[in-house]
């Protein structure tokens, strides 16, 4: 059985960013006891179904999982180790550095904790300060050295494009903290205000980037990053060469992983499942819900291309072949080389990618790529 991923995710945070949509609470020291015994009786339960599973990464995602505190996180390290191996395993920890980490570190590394990731999201402190965050960039570059200090040679940190007030000189700025602090991984997300979230209550009186300066500041990020040494291997991520982040990888090769604790989802013997965004749910012990999409199924090639697509590597004819058994259907190839003269993507024998520019509009590139006849006729 081919070796998973773990993915946990941690609920807790101190508070709510303005821009975040992902599912986080307050939590007691009870609560957070209750929600770590939890993850360790599913782990164990995944470990009684499937005795010779193993799996190869581990990522600890919020929420701020951190907030966990050493104890509980080496306790669920402990028993995911027993449960499934995680020889050689990557094993990440996201953090924010709005608090001292060093002893923190220290511990977790201890535990088999190797590669940090850190929500920097901009180092300025005007838009630190409209994005809601906590930390300064002086903390920030603290956090990265305490990580190195306790051993943790990986280091990513998240930066947030197309913020509010954002120019390009901040945003020039920024990336070079970032260099300067000798990241390995860096994640860069173009803003999206989402329905759940106090900016959407704000959107009318945000001072947003337009659409096409957003496209300036991306494709501004892309080339310094590259200049700095990060090199871009998916839409959003760039890092030093041989320091991507294997865990997402697996998201983008469409490979299994499992995930544990509320909101979270799984890719699984063929499979998507998930949990609902309900803690109580989750204590309860409430099984996972089916995840249904009639027109992408799990496991079918529009789902791989989907996903291999957002890698600046792309949809290969390799792993076509290795995955389906033939390789990429000539009505795609034949709709991503209607794009090449607009510098939207790079077709040959191959494979097909798609350039910064394709990036910029891949949600409607990717519809007419794959729900297209290749001539521009959607597909019935």
């Amino acid at each position: 059985m081919e070796p998973v991923g773990l993915y946990i995710h941690v609920p807790f945070c101190d508070g709510k960013c303005p821009y975040c949509d992902f599912f986080s609470l307050r939590g007691s020291e009870k609560t957070m006891d209750e929600y770590t015994e939890c993850i360790v009786r599913e782990l164990k339960k995944y470990k009684k179904e499937y005795p010779a599973l193993q799996a190869d990464t581990l990522y600890f995602g919020g929420g701020t999982p951190s907030l966990l505190g050493a104890r509980r996180l080496c306790r669920i390290l402990t028993v995911a180790k027993e449960a499934f191996g995680l020889e050689n395993a990557e094993i990440t920890l996201e953090a924010n550095p709005d608090k001292s980490l060093k002893e923190l570190f220290g511990q977790v590394r201890q535990a088999g904790v190797n590669r940090i990731s850190l929500g920097l999201q901009s180092a300025d402190e005007r838009e630190l300060h409209t994005l809601g965050r906590q930390h300064t960039a002086q903390q920030a570059a603290q956090a990265v050295a305490d990580a190195r200090d306790a051993g943790i040679a990986k280091v990513s940190l998240d930066l947030m494009l197309a913020v509010p007030g954002q120019t390009r000189q901040s945003l020039r700025n920024s990336i070079r903290f970032c260099l300067e602090a000798g990241v390995t991984h860096l994640s860069a997300y173009l803003l999206r205000v989402e329905e759940r979230t106090a900016f959407w209550q704000q959107r009318q009186t945000l001072c947003l980037p337009d659409e096409e300066e957003s496209a300036r500041l991306y494709e501004s990020a892309c080339a310094q990053l590259e200049a700095g040494g990060l090199r871009q291997y998916e839409i959003s991520n760039f890092a030093v060469p041989g320091c991507e982040s294997r865990h997402n990888l697996k998201y983008w090769n469409l490979q299994p992983y499992l995930g544990f604790g509320p909101a979270a989802h799984s890719y699984f013997l063929g499979r998507r499942f998930y949990r609902t965004r309900s803690l109580r749910a989750f204590l309860n012990g409430e099984e996972p819900l089916p995840e249904t999409d009639e027109e992408i199924p799990a496991g079918s090639f529009t789902e791989y291309a989907m996903l291999r697509l957002r890698l600046t590597e792309g949809l290969t004819e390799a792993g076509c072949r290795a995955c389906f058994g033939s390789g990429i259907p000539e009505e795609v190839r034949r709709a991503a080389r209607r794009y090449e003269a607009a510098g939207l993507t790079r077709t040959g024998p191959a494979g097909i990618q798609l350039t910064t520019q394709g990036f910029l509009v891949s949600s409607a590139l990717l519809a007419e790529l794959l729900f297209s006849d290749g001539n521009g006729q959607e597909l019935a």
